[in-house]
């Protein structure tokens, strides 16, 4: 008998799932708020745009770094306690950076507190819940766990920027502080570690239900150490966390940071843009499902070669769409916004593909923390192009190219090589 039901109108992992969603959905409101709140802060303060972005590239690095040794904490601690700790940190982080001061105040909550609270609820932990409770419809399930992130700024984008406008920059941060708190005890309650802790299998799977398997006593950092160095001696890790390192360059580190200031700085009002990016978010939101259901049935290389390609091509046009009229603006919205993290779910599958169930969270992890290396990278360079250069375009056709080269980097990834044939004798 199937355990996609057992006696249960709706299976568990559905439940694990959207608890996780909602996780991810406040850690993404978190990771938008510095986008909204970097130009005021630069103005009270009177620092650059280099000097803010600074912080937020420490918050993105760490977020990245964290997320492999999150992926083995998982295993280590199981997932509610580590999302239970990861909502507290980012609660606590934005909630006393409201009667901050000073610089190495902010570099401390929001670079390495909030960093981590972040890098503890990131994408890896979507792989995560995927991998351990479904085995059928894997694909749509990081799909729309993906898709958080754009429900995020969908939901906090517009009301952050209001509340900036209308109250000065620290309601932000307390309103953030305010969501992330109020869903630990809705995690506390409802996620499972295990489908077996309910007495189910993974959704999909059928026939007894086997005993949760032990947790490890192997110490999280030595084990995520230790699959990195495997990992590592394989060229198709190198192509995945290469690809990802452009994709979180070009889009948190990049647009998810700077779009508003660069739109600023065109004469679009920052409640505006904001808006542009929550009108991403909900394409994105539409693109991520869609590409999670496609990674299910088609080839994923393929998949990855179409999403870089049109996103290299989209950020190519952004500086011509920002000096242009309105509809430029909102074509470049639809275009770049279905594109936006549909990257995620086909290098998850991959990841799989390549590494094996038992291993895909901890590696995806890595290859994560590429992406935030990238995403830092962006985020402080296309700061310090605009201190320097007074515009926002060396950077942008800079990340545009970078995903034009990419769409080519995937195209090998988990393809088999042909057997050599023997020499005759």
């Amino acid at each position: 008998m199937s355990t996609a039901r057992t006696g249960r109108k709706v299976h568990y992992a559905w439940i694990a799932a959207a608890v996780t969603f909602l996780t991810l959905l406040a850690a993404a409101g978190a990771r938008a708020t510095p986008g909204v709140i970097m130009l005021p802060i630069g103005n009270e303060f009177q620092w650059s745009r280099a000097k803010v972005s600074a912080i937020i590239s420490v918050n993105i690095f760490l977020f990245g770094l964290i997320g492999p040794f999150a992926a083995a904490l998982y295993q280590r601690f199981g997932l509610r306690k580590t999302m239970m700790a990861a909502l507290a940190l980012l609660s606590a982080g934005y909630g006393v950076s409201t009667v901050a001061t000073q610089y190495w105040q902010f570099l401390l909550l929001w670079g390495f507190v909030v960093g981590a609270g972040s890098g503890l609820a990131a994408t890896v932990l979507g792989a995560a819940v995927a991998n351990r409770w479904f085995t059928e419809r894997r694909g749509l399930v990081m799909g729309l766990l993906t898709a958080s992130t754009a429900t995020g700024q969908m939901v906090f984008l517009p009301a952050l920027a209001t509340v900036v406008t209308q109250q000065g920059w620290r309601g932000a941060p307390l309103v953030v502080a305010a969501a992330t708190a109020l869903v630990i005890p809705v995690v506390a309650w409802l996620m499972r570690d295990d489908p077996r802790d309910v007495g189910l299998r993974p959704y999909g799977e059928s026939g007894p239900v086997t005993a949760a398997p032990a947790v490890s006593p192997v110490n999280p950092a030595l084990r995520a150490l230790q699959v990195l160095g495997e990992a590592a001696r394989t060229r198709d890790f190198w192509l995945l966390a290469g690809s990802f390192f452009v994709c979180g360059a070009s889009t948190n580190g990049l647009i998810g940071t700077h779009l508003i200031p660069a739109a600023f700085d065109c004469g679009i009002p920052e409640v505006r843009a904001a808006g542009l990016l929550a009108a991403m978010g909900l394409f994105d939101l539409v693109g991520t499902t869609a590409s999670g259901w496609l990674s299910d049935r088609f080839n994923c290389r393929y998949l990855l070669f179409t999403y870089y390609g049109l996103r290299g091509l989209s950020l190519l046009l952004l500086p011509t769409a920002l000096l242009g009229p309105t509809s430029g603006l909102g074509l470049f919205a639809l275009f770049y916004g279905l594109d936006w993290i549909a990257t995620v779910p086909p290098t998850v599958r991959l990841t799989g593909e390549v590494f094996g169930r038992e291993k895909a969270s901890i590696v995806f992890g890595w290859i994560g923390a590429s992406h935030q290396v990238g995403a830092a990278f962006a985020t402080y360079t296309a700061g310090a192009v605009r201190t320097s250069w007074g515009s926002y375009t060396p950077a942008f056709l800079a990340a545009g190219a970078l995903c034009v080269i990419a769409a080519f980097l995937v195209l090998p990834i988990a393809r088999l090589r042909p057997a050599v044939a023997p020499v005759p004798a």
